[in-house]
């Protein structure tokens, strides 16, 4: 879970020097000019990306809230921004309450967009007008301008598909245009995997792509999403910060397939790589000739949660047959071959090694008494990743989070003023890309010798995170169900996090990728060769935060022999999680008297294959110091 940008802090005063208000006026006059009376800014771009490229970072830009996740909301009047539990308390340290109101999602007395869009729209039928909201077509899913549409039009709210940004707009006015141009993006080169790193050929992924097609009767498939083009051709690029992804899109037919970017960076050996299988056109022509291809009246495959009403309004123009269905792709993707595991516990063993080490580190920089930062903390880590043969870059900010800034769940900006202290907590979370894999994990430590609640609270999150991870599951069970057993320890104390407990994770790809995932609004199945984080968490404001983080791939139990025939009939299989992160728990903080036969069992378990995994890595001091930290 990560941000994009730095966190800052935002006052009424400063509002006036990052030009918030004047931002606001000018998109106001965009209002006006379009007939609006209020515009939506959703955090994703053309492409529903999680993670930005600057030029499209459209929400940050005019609202100042930095959130990798959150909803922008401008009326001719009132501005509103909507965020969940992971940004309640950096939302209200970065946005400026006299311009635009925090809508914390989940809260009582705190609405959701479609709850103000309702109540504005009703205020509007009152004086017998008709409520007109913008929207960029090609910045939301056909799916979430279908609730929108389902839940705003009894309130008489017209919604109003607007091709151009009026953000973009903005932007490239002037005094704008000078001091804050919107960058230049898709220019970064691009590479080809072999398929000794993927598992897989290009050849064999289309025509794993098109038996899926012929199934769904379908001939047509638009791919919009960053990471499907980049798994499909076997490419990685760096058009986004922490994430191997291109600006692309790409469509597949029954007989033919398209790469639409920037042509101009592609080399020869990329260029090769798809030679014969993939033509290679611009940017700029996806639309003209995905509207080409539907137009013979071929059926197109269209994944409502996954492609943008924009594309959907282009095919509707040409009368296109539309066959609505999951885009194959995605769940292709998520479903690791052995090769990709192979690269995954490589990468994940790196990164364990780097965290290890880190720890070790601090635990010697404060038993010498020497003062260091959240900063020094994030430099010693990705200075640590760096040594590490095949290192490409980090797969999200890192988050180094002391004290109270440790409830902050997407802290991302390690302060050097922030120094560790003696009784205080300490939140460390990142990640690394490797040519290969991709790796994310979290730990907690204490500072000095910790408090009885900040052991109780610790213990409690360990104890959720080890049932989870020991948990056993027959074939089809959800994230939903998985999420629940997650919790349930943490409940019984009346304890909770305001996140998920898992997300799926790509391999040298996005750190965040679905459709799997461990979560009450995950109702995918965790299916066999799919990677998961299981991250539980405790966070209080101004006393810090605690999650602690692996990643697991789903494999097959191990079944005992059926003793006839008989017995295996009709056998359903059952999966387990194996990890692919090997890093000591803090023992300081691990009150074991709480912690059941099980449980203990398990992190023994675990301690001894970190152990086993690590000691190669390690110096004969390093082997001795990582001994003493798997002691419980």
């Amino acid at each position: 879970m990560v941000l994009l940008q730095p966190l800052t802090t935002a006052s009424p005063q400063s509002s006036e020097l990052t030009g918030v208000a004047q931002k606001f006026t000018a998109l106001r006059s965009q209002l006006a000019k379009h007939r609006l009376d209020a515009y939506f800014v959703p955090s994703a771009d053309e492409h529903l990306n999680e993670y930005l490229p600057e030029a499209k970072q459209r929400r940050q830009w005019i609202s100042g809230f930095t959130g990798s996740a959150g909803d922008f909301l401008i009326g001719t009047a009132q501005a509103w921004v909507f965020v969940d539990p992971r940004y309640y308390e950096q939302a209200d340290m970065q946005v400026d309450a006299t311009l635009q109101k925090v809508c914390k999602v989940g809260l009582e007395d705190h609405q959701t967009v479609e709850e103000v869009l309702e109540e504005l729209g009703g205020n509007a039928a009152k004086q017998e007008k008709t409520f007109r909201l913008g929207i960029d077509p090609f910045t939301i899913t056909i799916s979430q301008y279908r609730r929108f549409a389902d839940r705003l039009n009894a309130s008489g709210v017209e919604i109003v598909p607007i091709l151009e940004n009026l953000v973009d707009t903005v932007r490239s006015q002037s005094p704008w245009a000078e001091s804050e141009p919107i960058p230049a993006f898709g220019d970064q080169p691009i590479i080809a995997l072999p398929d000794q790193i993927t598992g897989e050929s290009l050849t064999k992924k289309l025509e794993r792509v098109r038996e899926a097609l012929g199934k769904k009767k379908a001939a047509i498939l638009p791919v919009t999403k960053l990471d499907q083009i980049a798994w499909l051709y076997n490419l990685r690029g760096r058009d986004v910060e922490c994430n191997p992804v291109f600006i692309s899109y790409a469509i597949v037919t029954l007989t033919d397939a398209y790469l639409f970017t920037n042509t101009s960076r592609l080399d020869e050996a990329v260029r090769q790589s798809l030679a014969g299988q993939v033509q290679i056109l611009d940017y700029e022509q996806y639309l003209p000739t995905l509207r080409s291809l539907a137009a013979d009246h071929q059926p197109v495959l269209i994944a409502a949660s996954q492609t943008t009403y924009g594309t959907y309004l282009q095919l509707k123009a040409v009368k296109a047959k539309i066959v609505d269905g999951d885009n194959p792709i995605e769940t292709f993707k998520s479903h690791k071959n052995p090769v990709e595991i192979a690269q995954m516990q490589k990468a994940n063993l790196k990164a364990s090694w780097a965290k290890t080490l880190t720890i070790k580190w601090i635990e010697e920089q404060v038993a010498a008494g020497n003062v260091i930062s959240e900063r020094d903390v994030a430099h010693k880590i990705e200075g640590l990743y760096k040594q590490q043969e095949g290192f490409i870059d980090l797969s999200f900010p890192t988050i180094a989070g002391t004290g109270a800034n440790g409830s902050i769940v997407h802290y991302s900006n390690p302060n050097p003023a922030c120094k560790l202290i003696n009784g205080d907590l300490l939140l460390l979370d990142s990640g690394s890309q490797f040519y290969g894999g991709t790796t994310d994990d979290t730990r907690a430590m204490s500072i000095g010798e910790p408090t009885a609640e900040q052991r109780d609270r610790y213990t409690e999150v360990l104890k959720s995170h080890i049932n989870c991870a020991m948990q056993r599951f027959p074939k089809g069970t959800t994230g939903s169900q998985i999420d629940g057993i997650a919790r349930s320890s943490l409940w019984q104390s009346g304890l909770d996090y305001g996140h998920g407990t898992g997300h799926g994770v790509g391999v040298f790809l996005n750190v965040h990728e679905g459709p799997n995932g461990i979560s009450k609004r995950v109702n995918q199945s965790l299916d066999l060769g799919t990677i998961n984080s299981i991250e539980p968490g405790y966070y209080q404001p101004k006393w810090g935060g605690i999650r602690l983080e692996n990643l697991y791939f789903v494999k097959e139990v191990k079944q005992e022999s059926p003793k006839s025939e008989g017995d295996n009939a009709n056998k359903t299989p059952w999966y387990e999680f194996e990890s692919l992160t090997y890093i000591p728990f803090d023992k300081k903080l691990i009150d074991r008297h709480k912690l059941n036969p099980q449980q203990i069992a398990w992190l023994e378990s675990y301690y001894a294959a970190v152990i086993e995994k690590l000691s190669p890595l390690l110096t004969d001091a390093e082997k001795s110091w990582l001994q003493d930290a798997c002691q419980i």
